[in-house]
């Protein structure tokens, strides 16, 4: 069985993540005068290129089929399962608010998803770029602070975490919650 160990530092993560977009995108502006043919210089852009887009398309298409899928009727939603498993009991009002966040993020990973592979076809191959590599982590972040703001909005008692529980309940989502727990009434077990 394969073991998932916890990353030490959200923080570092996050700038391995930001350096690694960055030099990408670097690449892929400078090698913009090389053609993509079977040259050394061809084939060095066309690496650079093919990994930016297979890992974005990829970690798209999972994490939307992640979310999407607890979607469906007899599952849990995987927003859901995670506040579950960090507040062990939840409200009706906090069942159907994470529903809909599961939703939303589902939709935004649509929408990465197809603004990418858009991009791509018919948009300069730097524009494609600046949106997969500078602008993606951006994006990300701005879509938890609008989840935030909308939650303090609309729940009578919202939550509130900081950035470092957020990130350890996701490192931890893999695991199930201890045994003997079981889930609010109505929701399946996750």
């Amino acid at each position: 069985m394969l073991r998932v160990t916890k990353a030490r530092s959200p923080l570092a993560a996050v700038a391995i993540i930001i350096m690694t977009s960055v030099l990408f995108h670097v690449v892929i502006v400078e090698t913009r005068r090389l053609p993509l043919n079977f040259s050394i210089g061809g084939l060095f852009k066309l690496s650079f290129i093919g990994f930016s887009a297979l890992t974005h398309w990829g970690l798209y298409v999972s994490l939307l089929a992640a979310f999407a899928l607890t979607l469906r009727r007899g599952h849990t939603p995987l927003i859901t399962a995670m506040a579950y498993r960090l507040h062990g009991t939840l409200s009706d009002e906090m069942i159907r608010y994470t529903r809909w966040v599961t939703v939303a993020w589902a939709l935004f990973f649509t929408a990465q998803l197809l603004t990418s592979i858009s991009l791509f076809c018919f948009a300069p191959l730097t524009a494609w770029s600046v949106f997969v590599n500078l602008l993606d982590i951006p994006l990300v972040v701005t879509m938890f602070a609008a989840e935030y703001a909308v939650r303090l909005r609309v729940l009578r008692h919202p939550p509130r975490h900081s950035f470092r529980m957020m990130f350890d309940m996701v490192s931890d989502c893999m695991h199930r919650p201890p045994a003997g727990s079981t889930p609010p009434s109505g929701l399946p077990r996750p």
